[in-house]
């Protein structure tokens, strides 16, 4: 249990480094072509530069396609217009995110459900914590996020490479408030494994019971 705590403070102290990163700035400064279409959700343009020959999988400085950059502006017609146009949808950036996890992190289900749609697929492994988009969700008690995405058939029980399911996350990374408590309920009525414990053994059970987070512990026994 002592270990697990560590590595959750651990975990909260380097998120920063290890976060997703929207175009600063100077990013958006630097941007011509299809990536600074993609930022101003110009679907028309995307369409033209991509007949015109532009690669639509073409990076910036930090690995972020146009795609990429679409979903962190949350255009849904650029985005589409670059699949259309031949964009990858499953191509991760430099520290490892893809479409799909970007909008589950921002809370975005009609962007989740639209990459789903256009090819993003909600197994892929993804973040430096070798995660999926359903676990980043869970952390972040992203309910509507979740629910999306087990319908469209993420893993339920991936184990990232701190060893922790979506549900371990829900638990250790939430703060026990409606969000995550609403994101327990709808991992366990799918069928989310209550028994697979972290690396110390410890279960999503025993993580509420340490917490005092009873309405979990209710959803979990």
């Amino acid at each position: 249990m002592l270990r697990s705590l560590i590595i959750a403070a651990a975990l909260s102290l380097s998120a920063a480094a290890f976060a997703q990163t929207a175009p600063s700035a100077s990013d958006i400064a630097s941007y011509s072509g299809l990536h600074l279409a993609a930022h101003e959700g110009q679907v028309a343009e995307i369409e033209s530069l991509i007949a015109a020959g532009e690669d639509p999988n073409m990076r910036d400085r930090s690995g972020r396609t146009p795609a990429h950059i679409a979903a962190f502006a949350s255009h849904d017609g650029a985005l589409t217009a670059l699949a259309t146009g031949g964009a990858d949808m499953n191509a991760l950036e430099n520290r490892a995110y893809d479409v799909l996890t970007i909008a589950a992190v921002a809370n975005d289900p009609e962007l989740v459900s639209l990459a789903m749609e256009l090819g993003n697929k909600p197994d892929l492994v993804t973040s430096v914590y070798d995660g999926t988009a359903l676990i980043a969700a869970a952390h972040l008690g992203h309910h509507e996020v979740v629910a999306r995405l087990i319908a469209g058939g993420a893993p339920l029980n991936h184990v990232n490479n701190l060893e922790w399911t979506a549900l371990i996350e829900a638990v250790v990374l939430g703060d026990g408030g409606h969000d995550h408590i609403k994101t327990v309920e709808i991992l366990v009525k799918a069928g989310a494994d209550k028994s697979i414990p972290d690396r110390d053994g410890v279960t999503p059970l025993q993580h509420a019971q340490a917490r005092g987070y009873e309405e979990m512990v209710l959803l979990l026994k």
